[in-house]
């Protein structure tokens, strides 16, 4: 899952959510150094990732790949399945996603202390150029895949998994509501029985 994907099964909580966007830019063993709402939400977001990578339908979605993409496959497919909820927000969340974009980047504002450069980089960038509500766009994703693919350790050129996945769209559109709603019950789960580090 992508960065759209990890706000909405964070929830409605506004420091889960910090902590759901928070989960692709901090890593290691989280020792209490932010509040414990945060600190859980990035906790799922590390859950949701391991539940995703095993999933059946994730792992089919995969498939539709040329194997050549094997190594990169699931970044290039978690930056489309973003693609795929923005363009069905409507059924997963009834704010608009502009309306619920703006109060993400306000309660984060009141937040930011919380967040290290690299993450505030982002979502300042993402507020301004409206970023997560233009991932409906085919050419953004492109963009966003170039960018990604150039930010590996070894440069790849990513935006050429895009005619591919538009030509799977087909078949992943199924596949990604079939892993949205298991990974969506999966959250609520883990937000209703959470109570610290060692509940989940």
């Amino acid at each position: 899952m992508n960065y759209l994907a990890h706000l909405l099964l964070s929830g409605p909580d506004p420091d889960w959510r910090l902590g759901g966007l928070l989960g692709d830019f901090v890593k290691g063993p989280l020792t209490g150094e932010r509040p414990q709402a945060i600190e859980a939400g990035i906790r799922l977001h590390r859950r949701i990732d391991a539940l995703s990578d095993v999933h059946p339908t994730y792992r089919a979605a995969v498939a539709e790949l040329d194997p050549h993409w094997r190594r990169y496959a699931g970044i290039a497919l978690d930056i489309w399945f973003d693609h795929l909820l923005c363009r069905q927000w409507s059924r997963w969340h009834p704010q608009s996603l502009d309306r619920y974009c703006e109060q993400c980047w306000r309660d984060f504002r009141a937040r930011s202390r919380y967040i290290p450069p690299r993450a505030q980089a982002f979502m300042d960038r993402a507020e301004q150029f409206r970023l997560l509500q233009s991932y409906g766009d085919e050419q953004v994703i492109e963009r966003t895949l170039v960018r990604v693919g150039q930010r590996l350790r070894r440069p790849v050129p990513l935006e050429r998994t895009l005619p591919e996945l538009v030509a799977a769209r087909a078949a992943m559109e199924p596949q990604f509501e079939t892993l949205f709603q298991d990974l969506n019950r999966e959250a609520e789960r883990f937000r209703q029985n959470y109570s610290g580090p060692n509940s989940a």
